[in-house]
């Protein structure tokens, strides 16, 4: 049961007014199976924005509401918010295995993978939803959700209109998209606070870019846990925020606990916190961050989205990143204006300004949504890739299901300029990259169905060395990267068959 006692309905300013206005118009003009993404900065105010259009939806339209979020705790919220301006809601938890009440009704909030469960047992779970709301739109697992709905207008909602996945662009999915009001906007009319913003240049020469396009874990743990960055962290504090209420953001859970063992032992308030914390744990630290005036919270991958302290003073960003995304979630968790407080500190300690520009800069979104690849390419400049090397990682699920030494072990860039240079032919990396994933997969399978099972897990690391390939070919359009997939992978697998045959 969710608790509403304490929880009172936001008034809603005259921006979010309109904004509720436009994206009805939008969906009466253009009718069922029009999609669209709404745009609004961390801090704008998006979740009592899709309540109000919710609550007008169902009294106009006399159909059902689906709200979509990827945590519990935006579940909690959404509910509290659509309960308090009256609209009856359920939350579907993982507890959820029937809606035997769902004419009880008008609205249902629900985590992606949940409800994906519950519809792959019954595609009619949820009957009569004229709308699907997303929020954290740019999150690529809601796409399972959408065959389901496919007679309904989706809106998506989410600050920074790009893929979490760059090769599943948002305008497959969405038909159009409404650009709210933008940061420097938001600022100027008081409804957000400014960001004063300090950098201190890092040396990140060591950090490898992943096949999701980011710095990887592993190397970015190499680069910050040092004692270096440790002192140039504890300087920056030092120097910028002492005595105020601190986010330190990490990408690794081994540099986040590095960062608690040093500001201890200068006796400052400070706390740990990842995803691996149980839900009791977790609620106990943020209560003590949001009670303690000075409290430092050093924290990995768990407060960028559902996390609501507009006390905090200080953002420090002890990593780097290549998502837009990331980087606007991240410092948006200091931007809540309070009565007195219209400014907070922003520390970059990953070169980020650099990349991406001042949090406060106009962007085109625009741009971003219908040519995302243009978009990205433009902001993360040559000179700032050549500084990397893009290096796979086997994921947790792989971990001992696939011989990691063997696959490590060969290099398509390498072996692909070796054939060169001994006057054979460059495609015939691609071959001997074929022997060398069917090996490490027999290595680790009973039978054919098995090695097929373990074969279609590792289409990401096919990726990685196809993109290596395309490289060294200088050939990547879309249409020829998708005949390599194809080939390699028919290839791959008659290569496996003949192997169990034997």
């Amino acid at each position: 049961m969710i608790d509403t006692e304490l929880f009172t309905a936001k008034k809603l300013y005259d921006f979010q007014t309109k904004a509720v206005q436009v994206i009805l118009d939008a969906i009466k003009e253009n009718g069922s199976q029009f999609n669209l993404v709404y745009q609004l900065p961390t801090g704008g105010g998006k979740t009592v924005i899709f309540s109000e259009i919710t609550r007008r939806y169902i009294e106009e339209w006399n159909k059902k509401v689906l709200i979509l979020t990827h945590r519990i705790e935006l579940s909690v919220q959404t509910s509290k918010q659509l309960s308090a301006i009256n609209v009856s809601n359920k939350v579907i938890s993982s507890e959820v295995k029937k809606l035997e009440d769902q004419d009880d009704f008008q609205c249902f909030i629900a985590m992606v993978e949940t409800l994906n469960n519950r519809l792959q047992e019954n595609d009619d779970f949820i009957k009569d939803v004229g709308l699907v709301i997303v929020d954290e739109a740019h999150n690529n697992s809601f796409r399972k959700i959408f065959q389901y709905y496919e007679n309904a207008n989706i809106l998506g909602v989410t600050a920074t209109p790009l893929s979490s996945n760059r090769t599943l662009p948002l305008n497959d999915n969405y038909d159009k998209l409404i650009v709210g009001e933008s940061i420097s906007s938001l600022i100027g009319s008081g409804y957000l606070a400014d960001a004063h913003t300090y950098t201190y240049d890092v040396n990140l020469h060591g950090l490898k870019i992943g096949t999701h396009g980011d710095f990887t874990v592993s190397s970015s743990e190499l680069v910050y846990g040092n004692h270096f960055m440790q002192e140039k962290l504890l300087f920056a504090f030092e120097e910028l925020a002492v005595g105020e209420k601190t986010l330190i953001f990490n990408s690794g859970i081994e540099t986040s606990l590095r960062v608690l063992e040093t500001f201890k032992k200068r006796n400052y308030p400070i706390r740990h916190l990842d995803s691996t914390f149980a839900d009791k744990d977790r609620k106990e630290i943020i209560q003590w961050f949001k009670e303690t005036p000075d409290a430092i919270l050093t924290s990995v991958g768990i407060l960028t989205t559902g996390f609501d302290e507009p006390t905090v003073q200080t953002v420090i960003l002890n990593r780097a990143t290549r998502s837009l995304t990331l980087y606007h979630q991240m410092i948006g968790r200091g931007s809540r204006r309070l009565p007195n407080k219209g400014t907070f500190k922003l520390i970059d300690l990953g070169n980020n300004v650099r990349r991406f520009g001042y949090w406060q800069d106009f962007i085109n979104w625009q741009d971003a949504f219908r040519f995302p690849d243009r978009f990205l390419e433009s902001r993360l400049s040559a000179d700032d890739d050549l500084q990397f090397e893009v290096e796979y990682e086997i994921p947790h699920y792989l971990v001992g299901r696939i011989d990691e030494e063997q696959l490590n072990g060969f290099s398509m860039k390498e072996l692909y300029y070796e054939l060169l240079d001994s006057g054979e032919k460059g495609k015939m990396a691609v071959d001997l990259s074929v022997e060398n994933h069917a090996a490490a997969i027999k290595e680790k399978s009973e039978d054919f169905y098995d090695a097929v099972e373990l074969m279609n897990l590792l289409q990401d690391h096919i990726e990685y060395r196809l993109k290596q390939y395309t490289k060294c070919i200088a050939k990547s359009t879309p249409n020829y990267f998708k005949y390599l997939m194809e080939t390699y992978n028919r290839q791959l697998r008659q290569t496996l068959r003949g192997m169990f045959d034997d």
